[in-house]
């Protein structure tokens, strides 16, 4: 193929995905507009690393050298 082929077809592909990506900040800003929720997420992953820390493998006691 000619390099001018290459070249047109990668404009084409690159202007198809920013369209792509434009969509997708547009709908994502559409859907945190309708839902916010920042405080519930973070208290989600507060939950989640207490979880974690729970389920851990408990670690040995320190000793206590006299």
């Amino acid at each position: 193929m000619h390099t001018e082929i290459h070249l047109a077809l990668h404009r084409i592909r690159a202007a198809e995905l920013r369209t792509e990506a434009d969509e997708y900040r547009l709908a994502a800003v559409a859907r945190s507009a309708r839902h916010p929720q920042p405080f519930r997420t973070r208290l989600g992953w507060t939950l989640v690393e207490v979880g974690l820390r729970l389920a851990s493998a408990p670690r040995p006691a320190a000793v206590a050298v006299s």
